[in-house]
């Protein structure tokens, strides 16, 4: 799977809204066939970061999302909300789904 982790820094007046910003560039990644998941997060340390934590089936999944309308709006429409460029991690992992954590397993 592509495994993808972004930091966004919002602007302090749109950080209250921004998951109402996201959620049609949300709604409609989650609905793409290769999407496993797409999450949001906001930091407990500091109301202005946002953590997107999403996967894809695979690199033609990946490619087809960042190919999409949904997509570009996202770009366009986000950008103005940002106090700074976000910062990526992007890889290739095996597996599509997560793990268990066995130093916490529960029965």
């Amino acid at each position: 799977m592509i495994f993808i982790v972004v930091n966004f820094t919002v602007k302090p007046d749109h950080a209250d809204g921004w998951l109402d910003l996201v959620q049609p560039f949300t709604d409609a990644t989650r609905n793409e066939p290769g999407n496993l998941w797409f999450y949001w997060s906001r930091a407990v340390e500091d109301p202005n970061l946002y953590v997107l934590v999403e996967a894809f089936r695979d690199d033609d999944a990946a490619a087809a999302h960042v190919q999409s309308e949904h997509f570009r709006n996202a770009l366009r429409e986000l950008k103005p909300a940002l106090a700074q460029t976000p910062r990526i991690i992007n890889t290739t992992i095996d597996g599509t789904e997560w793990s268990l954590m066995g130093e916490l397993e529960v029965d």
